[in-house]
């Protein structure tokens, strides 16, 4: 079997594929040949079947361009987050044996010194010309490459997610996993054949990138944002108008910027659904959204998922404020309790999920894939209940992971970033509410004389991405742990919410 591309290319040629924010329009047809030469491009430098491509680019209409050839040439894509610090994407460039790196200009320099990092050569190519330690991709001669058979089994995508201990892990998706969530969404959602889905969310995550594979197995087109400048909701609000997009993904923070940027005016009207999702909706959020018409999906899924497992629709987050709806079609949530033992409806418990569109593990990883298997399925770390109606509400984590604006954070991680500053004695990294981003990350520190503010400010910065860096830090004696010498978490919070 050919890439989908391929197919879509020859089945519906003349259709728009993608639109570009000037409104521009790219058909199936001239997206599948340029595709093509950006594969012969990448085949040039050594990238083919089984190859890991690590691409560290924001979201913008060339990476969808990426997405294809790396399918094209049989390699799996390996998207990292482009706000990442060079230390953080060395870790993740080794995790997942990336064989060559693309980048862009905004994320060249810290491309370049990650793979300088590793203990073996990684060529490191930019769409944006060349630089220091960057080859030009575009100006490469494409070379001819065999086609492989794809195979619906085969590891298409590899997107990374936090664990416990901080170190990233490396969630693989196959071709069936992708296509079987692009039917379940269809058959929850929708599908118009003139459908226009907007994607402003990063595309290193699986909101953003689900859209682009599920919109060449539709037929209907796309319009990837370029988010390089960073999130606009102005720009977004006029983009989502200008273009008449029929559906979009965004995380509360960004649909709460939207909303105010758009305050006193009617929401784009030729909207279907937004998609909601990446951490909880706030109620106020969503009782505004049905006071100003914006039909709302609040969804729960996860990147080991394929995106979705459970989508509200518009009436039901109307009708049951809290919600995310029931799991969408051959996804099967259990409920499970402390003893291991199902729960009834009603009950609380971990959410153990099981269907087609879960990942078969993580790349390299046996030990952790094992830990997250159980008899009913795939352990989320969520706890939740269902409804006598079946549907599902999503309540907190088992392990305080901390989403702030959609972003995934392990507490972990940067409490080891934290203690290694100077000055530190000890620290407890939780999260607390933020009225923006969901969450915010804070920190605990007990310190000795060589503490310096700024010195610890510049030494966090360095080493974590901007949405990982604590935005409240208090200094306290010591701190609070139980008897048996584990940090007391909810004393913690006290502490960084009374000052």
């Amino acid at each position: 079997m050919r890439d989908w591309l391929a197919h879509r290319a020859d089945a519906t040629p003349e259709a728009p594929a993608l639109r570009g924010g000037d409104g521009t329009v790219t058909t199936y047809a001239t997206l599948d040949g340029d595709v093509e030469e950006l594969a012969g491009r990448l085949s040039t430098h050594g990238v083919g079947v089984d190859d890991h491509l690590g691409v560290v680019l924001e979201t913008r209409p060339a990476f969808v361009e990426v997405v294809h050839a790396a399918m094209r040439v049989g390699a799996t894509l390996v998207p990292m987050n482009a706000r990442g610090t060079a230390a953080e994407l060395t870790d993740r460039l080794d995790v997942a044996d990336v064989d060559c790196l693309l980048c862009g200009a905004e994320t060249g320099e810290r491309a370049v010194a990650a793979a300088a990092s590793l203990d073996r050569e990684l060529p490191v190519v930019g769409l944006d010309g060349a630089a220091a330690g960057v080859a030009d991709l575009l100006a490469t001669e494409p070379e001819a490459f065999e086609v492989p058979a794809l195979t619906y089994d085969g590891i298409e995508v590899m997107l990374f997610t936090s664990g416990t201990t901080g170190r990233p892990k490396a969630v693989c998706l196959t071709a069936a996993n992708l296509a079987a969530s692009a039917a379940a969404s269809a058959f929850r959602l929708g599908l118009d054949p003139e459908d226009r889905w907007h994607v402003a969310l990063p595309m290193y995550h699986m909101g953003g990138l689900a859209p682009v594979y599920r919109s060449v197995l539709y037929g209907t087109s796309v319009l990837v944002e370029d988010t390089r400048g960073g999130f606009d909701p102005g720009r977004t609000i006029e983009l989502l108008g200008a273009n008449g997009a029929t559906c979009t993904s965004l995380v509360p923070t960004m649909l709460r910027r939207l909303l105010d940027v758009h305050e006193g005016n009617p929401f784009p009207d030729q909207l279907r659904f937004v998609l909601l999702g990446g951490a909880p909706a706030p109620e106020s959020l969503l009782a505004e959204c049905t006071e100003r018409g914006v039909p709302v999906c609040p969804t729960y899924g996860m990147t080991e998922t394929s995106s979705q497992i459970a989508t509200a629709t518009p009436r039901e987050a109307r009708e049951h404020p809290g919600t995310v709806g029931s799991p969408l079609l051959f996804t099967e949530v259990a409920v499970v309790d402390d003893d291991g033992r199902e729960a009834g409806r009603g009950e609380t418990g971990e959410l153990v999920v099981a269907g087609p569109t879960l990942t078969p593990g993580y790349y390299g990883d046996t030990a952790s894939t094992r830990e997250q298997f159980c008899s009913f399925g795939f352990r989320t770390g969520d706890v939740g209940y269902r409804d006598a109606a079946g549907r599902l509400y999503v309540l907190n984590r088992l392990d305080d992971r901390i989403i702030t604006g959609g972003e995934n954070v392990d507490p972990g991680e940067v409490l080891e970033v934290v203690r290694g500053a100077h000055g530190v004695a000890d620290a407890a990294v939780v999260g607390l509410p933020d009225e923006e981003w969901g969450e915010r990350v804070a920190a605990l520190l007990a310190v000795d004389d060589g503490f310096d503010r700024g010195a610890f400010e510049d030494h966090c910065r360095e080493r974590l991405a901007g949405f990982k860096l604590p935005r409240t830090v208090r200094i306290a004696e010591e701190i609070p742990r139980t008897a048996s010498g584990t940090v007391d978490r909810a004393s913690v919070r006290e502490r960084l919410l009374d000052d």
